[in-house]
């Protein structure tokens, strides 16, 4: 016989953690940052076929410092990537980021100077949206599997231990650069 057999009905118990991961997760705001035709399947979610006001992110916001959730939909150009950066850092914490289609996760069909092979390389990502373009549905997808992402989210010193394990993780993963010595792929 456990405590919540003891209470009255109607009680409700909960973490403070796991309730700020819940208001966090469900009034998330995402800053409109659509530059290819991923953006037209990014504008798709938020018309009333898919109507993304289910999930409490019907208002895309024009400024930064409104915004927790920038969605990068298509090629980001060189020129474009301090653009991005300094909207990024106008952002108030926490702010989450998704990269939606092959541009923005790894540069595309676009494998020349003047794209950006990855929006990682100018911002963390959160989730990346693999398709050319992707479906709306798979943009809804992959803000729910950002929601769960938030609720999971650890508050104060087990943030900061959270954080370090996941970089940790993330360095494991990235490839390493070519150790001097060992061959080079061909041009």
């Amino acid at each position: 016989m456990g405590l919540e057999e003891k209470l009255p009905s109607g009680f409700l118990l909960t973490t403070v953690e796991k309730l700020v991961g819940y208001a966090r997760a469900n009034s998330l705001w995402p800053a409109t940052f659509g530059l290819a035709c991923c953006a037209i399947e990014m504008m798709a979610v938020g018309g009333g076929r898919y109507d993304i006001a289910r999930f409490g992110m019907e208002r895309f916001s024009a400024t930064p410092r409104q915004a927790d959730l920038m969605i990068v939909a298509g090629r980001v150009s060189q020129k474009m990537g301090p653009v991005l950066r300094q909207i990024y850092d106008q952002m108030p914490e926490p702010k989450w980021v998704i990269a939606m289609g092959a541009c923005a996760s790894s540069g595309g069909m676009f494998n020349n100077y003047a794209i950006v092979q990855g929006v990682d390389h100018l911002v963390p990502v959160d989730i990346y949206l693999p398709g050319c373009p992707p479906r709306p549905e798979q943009l809804l997808d992959a803000i729910l599997k950002l929601h769960q992402q938030i609720k999971d989210t650890k508050l104060g010193v087990q943030r900061e231990q959270q954080l370090i394990d996941f970089e940790r993780e993330r360095r494991t993963m990235l490839p390493l650069a070519s150790a001097p010595g060992s061959a080079e792929l061909p041009r």
